[in-house]
């Protein structure tokens, strides 16, 4: 897998253009055209703005849908604290500990999501807004939470929305929709 591994003033003109793109489709083709992250499938969607610092300790598979605000932490700080206090430690010269998030295939993140590294997430999962991956999320589940915790399946919500089927869909107008929700006119 060919990966650009950006630094410095051309990892930020990249992260400043992205904060400008509106669209998140531009964006998703965008970051695909550069090769910013170590694999990015097909069928994926970035809707997100913000870029890890370590683009390349993430891949992204096929059908990943990544909704807005998505923190991606490849990395922590904590071996500055453990220099300064632990006199065993000090020898270490990194300044942080880096690690990999893998996203499998068919997998939807909600907005506002934190996912720490050394973590993989699915197949087949789904990872509610606001949520916290501190570890790996099992495959076919749903889960929320701080730090996230499995609060069902995908194969569950499948179900229960097969009992909706007359509910209106984005493919609907905005009347159709607002007339069922609403019960009046637009």
């Amino acid at each position: 897998m060919m990966v650009n591994k950006y630094t410095g003033l051309k990892m930020r003109l990249i992260k400043m253009r992205l904060m400008l793109m509106r669209n998140g489709d531009k964006r998703t083709r965008y970051l695909k055209n550069k090769n910013i992250f170590y694999g990015f499938g097909e069928d994926s969607y970035y809707y997100s703005r913000k870029i890890p610092e370590e683009p390349y300790l993430v891949r992204i598979h096929n059908n990943v849908v990544i909704a807005a605000n998505v923190n991606f932490i490849t990395h922590d700080v904590i071996n500055t604290v453990l220099r300064t206090s632990n006199n065993d430690y000090k020898e270490t010269l990194a300044q942080y500990h880096m690690g990999t998030i893998e996203i499998f295939d068919n997998v939807a993140i909600g907005s506002d999501v934190t996912i720490l590294y050394n973590t993989k997430i699915g197949p087949n999962a789904i990872v509610a807004a606001g949520s916290v991956i501190t570890k790996d999320v099992p495959e076919g589940s749903i889960v929320g939470g701080n730090p996230a915790r499995v609060i069902g399946s995908v194969e569950e919500l499948a179900n229960k929305r097969k009992k909706f089927r007359d509910v209106p869909t984005d493919m609907n107008t905005i009347e159709e929709i607002v007339d069922y929700y609403w019960g009046k006119e637009f």
